[in-house]
């Protein structure tokens, strides 16, 4: 194993989350349903909850689902375990015999009926799609501590990860870009792509010397974002097309991040532009820090975690007392 895939300073901690999900599993749900009422009247009309509850839960109108799920039946199966774990953290404080419909993995259709999901697609007409904080051990890291500050860092692009045969939109950016002076990227993965692509892993510590760090979407959002903008460097992409807890849908071009055009051809302008305007880029620094810091109060989170459940059972015709 390469000595940079074992350096977990800025990652969770796989060993404790599971050891807690896996504890929780062995109280009863009923000791948490009587805390409920508690929990969701304690600190309801905080600023900013009810807002965040209303985008990720847009239902407006009361439905009744076809062919629901009991909260009692979901279970962990092969591949989405940390799924159920992060919705079980949750729907322990209801009544199990509460039903609902779940897609769990990258999804980038909206459902016909309401259900819940990691991700969908960035628009107006999402709302059957309802959005959890699942998968949170790979998305939700932050920066916890940097070497360096902005002005002492590269002035280049970095990207490290997997590049998929069915991913071309990244194949078309490490095409273009690949042996770009002003950039160091490469694919992580081993397949069939151009062999040069493959590049040495980079811990985070490493991609943190770079002024710039590349966010392209994968399979649905990029993964690397939340990091990025906890950082004091700055996120390198194009418009969004999807979103997940983190409201990507929310983000404003060169307020949150650089944005590019979806073909590429402006980054080297782009990196630039920043670069001889470092207020500029210290600027977008600051607001992305700003954004990130909504998602690190654990209160709220659960708070507003409960709330969007509460919300979902209550338009799908089903009573939570």
């Amino acid at each position: 194993m390469e000595l940079k895939r074992v350096s977990y300073k800025h990652k969770n901690n796989k060993i404790l989350y599971y050891l807690v999900n896996y504890i929780r599993q062995f109280i009863p749900s009923t000791f948490y349903q009587k805390k409920l009422a508690q929990k969701i009247h304690s600190k309801q009309q905080l600023r900013g909850i009810l807002k965040r509850v209303a985008y990720y839960n847009k239902l407006s109108n009361t439905i009744t689902l076809k062919n629901p799920v009991l909260l009692s039946e979901i279970k962990t199966v092969p591949g989405s375990k940390v799924y159920f774990f992060d919705l079980y953290q949750y729907s322990r404080y209801f009544n199990q015999k509460l039903k609902g419909l779940f897609l769990f993995g990258d999804i980038t259709e909206v459902p016909k009926q309401p259900t819940f999901v990691k991700s969908r697609p960035i628009g107006d007409n999402n709302a059957n799609s309802v959005l959890l904080k699942w998968n949170k051990l790979r998305h939700f890291m932050f920066i916890k501590k940097e070497q360096k500050t902005y002005p002492e860092k590269k002035n280049m692009l970095v990207s490290r990860g997997k590049v998929h045969k069915t991913q071309a939109h990244r194949i078309k950016f490490i095409e273009k870009y690949f042996a770009n002076p002003m950039c160091n990227i490469g694919r992580v993965n081993t397949n069939d792509l151009n062999p040069l692509w493959k590049v040495p892993r980079l811990s985070i510590d490493q991609q943190l010397d770079y002024k710039f760090i590349l966010c392209l979407e994968g399979n649905d959002v990029a993964s690397n974002l939340k990091w990025v903008m906890s950082s004091q460097s700055i996120a390198v992409m194009p418009k969004p097309k999807y979103e997940t807890w983190f409201m990507e849908g929310l983000l404003v071009a060169d307020v949150h991040y650089i944005i590019i055009k979806d073909d590429y051809s402006d980054l080297e302008q782009r990196l630039n532009y920043y670069i001889n305007n470092q207020d500029k880029a210290l600027q977008i620094i600051e607001n992305a820090n700003a954004y990130v810091q909504q998602f690190r109060n654990q209160e709220n989170e659960t708070l507003i975690s409960l709330l969007t459940l509460k919300k979902y059972f209550e338009k799908t015709n089903q009573t939570c007392d």
